[in-house]
């Protein structure tokens, strides 16, 4: 069951289907709004959208639970042009065509970009969640970080009637070896409308035993979950002024952490080997403290006028963010000198930012226009330190003002016109500090350096045109540009500074520039659809081992990304649904005419679902995900791999989930890789930046459980 890529052609056309999995199958039904928030940050439907975009349903979500509350495995299957699923907590090397991709919550930034830690996308329990836009390729609507897209969680909308409460308890457990493996989860909601009032609130927490892999062995323990425990806490409430006019409060506080009394066995691919955890010898504790995030809240306040002034609209959006993610022990934070023997860090951040979006109509003869314009403010203030008090990367205080204007014009029934520009300003100030020593071993360390701080500044103007052709559904296809801005992670680059200025640092911002060309086609019962991208920025971040110090150091170079994703639905009986997905992403480094690695370059990845629906009462999923290999790089003299340029082999893994509903009751159960297959995650087989990647895929796991709804 492993195809070679030269069978994709055949495999299409007998499956007469590419598309995002079960998304595709959700977004194609007719009785599903194509509608989007994201993409421009007013609705409008799909049909006018000159970009590719990624709908996942409410339906999908929940299927998806059945089987995992990861939303990192939905992501990888439900979208093509991600990078596979990591198999862990951390979406480190889980890029958008090749990109770092925006996440948010409702229009909030949820990623760390000053220092990107890699933990965006699990910042709130998937139950909050309503639906799932993901907008590819670069975007300036959205300002820094979208430059290879934006993941939008919208939030649970309350529903009819005064009280709405659910209750669903699940267990899960390894099919492997059942052993100290057995988990819970648990979710209670409710919401409801009340005249003017409105309410979702919705608690939940899921606790896993420890993870195994296809041979029984527990999972290596970093970014794992083994013996992990998440919580959230999620509340909205709504008030309507008038008709035109609402207020909206809405509070969200997750916490992860992992508290496991196991220790790796470290094992190198290179070598065949694999990392995987024991038990700790009696009387022994584990080093450090538990990992996973402590405590991330978002408070978002929302105001909506529909009647603003004449054609005239407003929503505005002020929030405040914390983050405290805590990361693994890890040895190579030793300092000997200092009687360290390795360390832990944390990324702290924290945000407080101001929305504004106007929309105006605009009517000339047979031209409507839409007007959409606004102003972002953001205060970001970040650092990573060490749980021991050491300072890895400093405090740094970001200032930004982006200023956007976007226009819609609908030249009569068949043709969409969108352009627009954001004026983006950043500030960033960082006191003096100075870098650390730090051991991989006695004779292996870096070399402090005394760093001057002062002041960063980022300016640009970004651009987008966009062109659609919308006469009937049978073909309707697109060509757009767009330009994305992108400070790097500025964390990385002072943390490892071989310079005495940070004014000397090789810090410049990137414009990302994308150039895109597709086309959608509904036939009857077939879903078709195709994108073929390009994009170049003249600094992209890559990374190289220093050989002396141990330490990987960052290298800024030109970049060049391009690929395609194709995609289709088929209902082909009325009960009966087949859809997939194939994305293929390639790039390389041009000044230096390299390939670029695995943080950004994914191996191409073909996902396949079969959707059983014979009524309103059952409910039959079952999806594939084969990845393909990339082998770009050559081994050292030693026969090793270093950074991120291992090869990635092929694997298979087969989801299979069913709910059944009965009265109030729904009985569902899941069961992740159903085949038991024995193989390294893509991350695990590509990453070379030390053993703790070095850990395979989950084995056979059972997911069950019940909804009671009241």
């Amino acid at each position: 069951m492993k195809p070679n890529s030269r069978f994709v052609p055949c495999y299409l056309a007998v499956c007469v289907a590419m598309a995002s999995s079960q998304a595709l199958a959700d977004v194609a039904d007719t009785k599903v709004e194509r509608l989007t928030v994201t993409g421009s940050r007013i609705v409008e439907s799909l049909d006018e959208v000159p970009a590719s975009i990624t709908l996942i349903t409410q339906q999908t979500i929940q299927d998806n639970l059945q089987v995992s509350s990861e939303l990192q495995n939905l992501l990888s299957v439900a979208v093509p042009g991600m990078a596979a699923s990591t198999g862990s907590t951390s979406n480190f090397g889980q890029t958008l065509r090749g990109r770092n991709v925006l996440v948010m919550i409702d229009g909030v930034p949820q990623d760390t970009p000053l220092r990107n830690g890699g933990l965006g996308i699990r910042t709130l329990d998937p139950a909050s969640i309503e639906r799932i836009e993901v907008v590819k390729g670069a975007t300036s609507i959205w300002g820094n970080g979208a430059a290879g897209g934006v993941i939008n969680y919208i939030t649970k909308k309350p529903g009819q009637g005064a009280a709405n409460i659910a209750l669903t308890q699940s267990v899960q457990t390894s099919l492997v070896k059942t052993e100290d493996s057995l988990g819970y989860r648990t979710v209670i909601s409710a919401d409801g409308s009340l005249e003017q009032f409105s309410y979702v609130a919705k608690a939940s927490q899921e606790k896993y035993g420890v993870q195994r892999d296809a041979d029984g062995d527990i999972l290596g323990l970093q970014y794992g979950l083994s013996d992990s425990k998440q919580r959230d806490l999620f509340v909205k409430l709504g008030y309507a002024l008038t008709d035109s006019q609402r207020l909206q409060l809405t509070y969200n506080y997750y916490d992860s952490d992992q508290n496991a009394d196991y220790m790796d066995m470290p094992g190198q691919i290179d070598l065949g080997g694999k990392t995987y955890a024991v038990p700790l010898p009696e009387g022994q504790s584990a080093t450090g403290a538990p990992q996973g995030p402590e405590g991330n809240y978002n408070l978002m306040f929302k105001y909506e006028n529909d009647e603003l002034f004449a054609n005239t609209a407003l929503v505005l959006d002020a929030y405040e963010q914390k983050i405290d993610n805590v990361f693994f022990w890890s040895s190579s934070l030793a300092n000997p000198e200092q009687g360290f023997n390795g360390g832990q860090s944390a990324i702290l951040s924290e945000k407080r930012g101001l929305r504004s979006v106007l929309t105006t109509q605009l009517n000339f003869g047979d031209i409507d226009a839409t007007l959409i314009y606004g102003l972002d403010l953001l205060e970001d203030v970040t650092s990573q330190p060490l749980l021991d008090g050491r300072i890895w990367v400093p405090q740094m205080d970001m200032g930004s003002q982006g200023a956007f204007l976007q226009s819609k014009w609908q030249l009569g029934d068949d043709w969409t016109l969108k352009a627009g520009a954001r004026r983006e300003s950043i500030n960033v100030e960082v006191d003096d500090y100075q870098t650390l020593r730090l051991c991989r071993s006695a004779q292996t360390c870096s070399a402090p350096m005394a760093v001057t701080g002062g002041e960063l500044d980022y300016d640009a103007t970004t651009y987008n045109l966009g062109l659609r052709y919308h006469a009937g559904s049978a073909f309707s296809p697109y060509l757009s540009y767009s330009e994305g801005f992108e400070v790097p992670d500025l964390g990385l680059l002072l943390r490892t500074a071989t310079v005495s200025d940070i004014g000397l640092i090789h810090s410049e911002a990137s414009v990302i520039k994308n150039y895109e060309a597709g086309f959608s086609s509904q036939l009857q019962d077939l879903y078709l659809s195709l994108a073929v991208y390009r994009s170049t920025s003249e600094l992209g971040t890559g990374s190289q081992l220093d050989t002396q110090t141990g330490i990987y150091r960052p290298v800024r170079a030109p970049q060049k990304i391009w690929g395609y994703e194709l995609a289709a639905e088929y209902n082909f009986a009325e009960a009966w649904h087949i859809s997939a997905g194939y994305g293929y992403t390639e790039g390389k480094d041009t000044e230096n005419d390299v390939y670029l690695g695995a943080r950004q370059i994914s191996a191409p990845k073909l996902t396949t679902a079969v959707l059983y629906q014979p009524g309103n009462d059952l409910s039959v999923s079952l999806t594939w995900l084969h990845l393909f290999d990339r082998d770009r790089f050559e081994p050292n003299s030693e026969g090793l791999y270093s950074g991120d340029q291992g090869p990635i082999k092929s694997y298979d893994v087969v989801n299979l989930s069913a709910s059944y509903q009965l009265g109030q009751w729904q009985l569902f159960a899941g069961i992740e890789n159903l085949f038991n297959e024995d193989y390294f995650p893509a991350r695990s087989q590509a990453f070379r930046y030390g053993t703790g990647y070095s850990v395979k895929g989950l084995g056979t796991n059972l997911n069950m459980g019940v909804t009671y709804r009241f």
